[in-house]
């Protein structure tokens, strides 16, 4: 089932959590998923469901993957619950929607939960749902969740003007400041680095298993598409020799993709993570680097006073080992972020900035990298308030509108521009591919 707002910050994070977390802690079973590229939301995810938290982006990967995506996220699972993102029709800019939470209701044959906040509104709600529920007649809402109500009062009076309009109401949770997470310039605070993540995701949990109609809910869940799964394994061919590639993880380095690990591990590579804010070495036999999106600029002191394993990335790189990073992966390269020494790879510093870099991207790769070919074309996704000056090496994309972006420096590719390795497998073989030639 998918779980919708009309509007961002109407509490689709809390409820659809909390009720990922409710429905495992009565016995099911539950893999949670997220609409489009958020690499917060799911890691609450993961902590609600003790799975892995996945997100199905069609603009990333291609709408023909998102079925088996979830048949393959949903293995061995009861139910799958499906984060919206934005507004339930809210797509793509420039497009009907694609990309939309409707958009992937549709291709999952999904019923949508609609989550409203109902601040302020009295039977204008009614007007609200009609408006929703006739706008797309190929999106099916099934019911209606009331979010922040007020009061016993303003309670009914919802309810009543949603039995205007024929929809059901499964539930109905109350204003509770102590359900909030802290936000920052780029979302909440990932689950990584929440000291009471997990007592806030409880807390959810208690919130919506006292205040929604749990059996209702699960009663609106379609039955699954029956596809073949994506499968790792299917989509790139093993090398041999089983190079080891450190993979950055912990709380300065939360964006990735479940998939891009399982990826790597496909295609030969033994994935040992590491955590740069603690780990003073790389793992054992290091053969290629992965350094993924997240919060550097959150930790500068730590990552700058691990001066040894900031050494040995140097080290590493010089010696022409591939090295993937992306967005706070490439600032982590640069000789600095916001004055804190890093680890150089890149002779260029990094700054945060007060203006937002948002939105998807139709690249091109203007040269080779241990990544792609010359002339490849990807879809990504740009989410970032940095600056990185001077340009160092040659750059590694190309789109409209934009100077050419990221850096490909010897077998090292740095960009802004995050990926999702699902719709380019071969870019990951490629890279494990060069590590066991390093």
């Amino acid at each position: 089932m998918v779980i919708a707002a009309p509007a961002s910050g109407a509490g689709k994070t809390t409820f659809a959590t909390g009720l990922m977390a409710a429905l495992r802690h009565g016995g099911t079973t539950v893999a949670g998923f997220k609409v489009g590229p958020d690499y917060i939301d799911p890691g609450y995810h993961a902590l609600a469901t003790g799975r892995p938290g996945r997100n199905l982006d069609p603009v990333l990967v291609g709408e023909q993957r998102i079925a088996p995506l979830a048949a393959y996220g949903a293995a061995g699972a009861q139910i799958a619950v499906v984060e919206g993102v934005m507004g339930l029709f809210d797509g793509r800019t420039g497009t009907a929607g694609y990309g939309s939470t409707a958009h992937i209701a549709a291709l999952l044959g999904a019923p949508v939960l609609l989550v409203v906040d109902v601040r302020g509104q009295g039977r204008s709600l009614a007007a609200l749902l009609h408006g929703f529920r006739s706008f797309d007649p190929g999106t099916r809402i099934g019911a209606v969740v009331l979010n922040k109500v007020g009061s016993a009062r303003h309670e009914q009076v919802c309810r009543q003007a949603c039995d205007e309009v024929c929809l059901p109401v499964l539930g109905a949770l109350r204003r509770d400041d102590a359900l909030a997470v802290p936000s920052r310039h780029l979302g909440l605070v990932t689950a990584a680095e929440h000291a009471t993540a997990v007592q806030v995701v409880r807390r959810w949990a208690d919130a919506v298993a006292a205040q929604v109609d749990l059996d209702a809910v699960t009663s609106l869940a379609a039955p699954a598409h029956a596809v073949p799964p994506w499968k790792p394994d299917a989509e790139v061919v093993a090398v041999t020799g089983k190079p080891v590639v450190a993979v950055a993880a912990g709380p300065a380095f939360t964006f990735g993709y479940p998939e891009h690990a399982e990826l790597l591990a496909a295609a030969g590579a033994e994935v040992v993570g590491f955590d740069p804010l603690r780990d003073e070495s790389l793992p054992s036999g290091t053969a290629g680097l992965v350094l993924p999106g997240g919060f550097p600029e959150y930790h500068t002191g730590a990552l700058s006073a691990n001066a040894a394993l900031r050494a040995e990335i140097a080290s590493l790189a010089q010696r022409g080992a591939p090295v993937h990073a992306e967005c706070g992966g490439l600032m982590y390269l640069c000789r600095s972020v916001d004055g804190a020494p890093m680890c150089g790879v890149l002779d260029a510093e990094a700054a945060m900035t007060a203006n937002l870099v948002l939105g998807y991207r139709d690249a091109v790769a203007l040269r080779g990298s241990v990544l792609h070919p010359a002339g490849a074309r990807v879809s990504g996704h740009e989410f970032h308030r940095t600056t990185v000056t001077p340009r160092a090496g040659d750059p590694a994309w190309a789109w409209n509108g934009a100077k050419p972006e990221g850096f490909v420096q010897g077998a090292v590719h740095a960009s802004f521009l995050h990926t999702h390795p699902v719709a380019h497998p071969a870019s990951v073989a490629r890279f494990v591919a060069s590590c066991v030639k390093g």
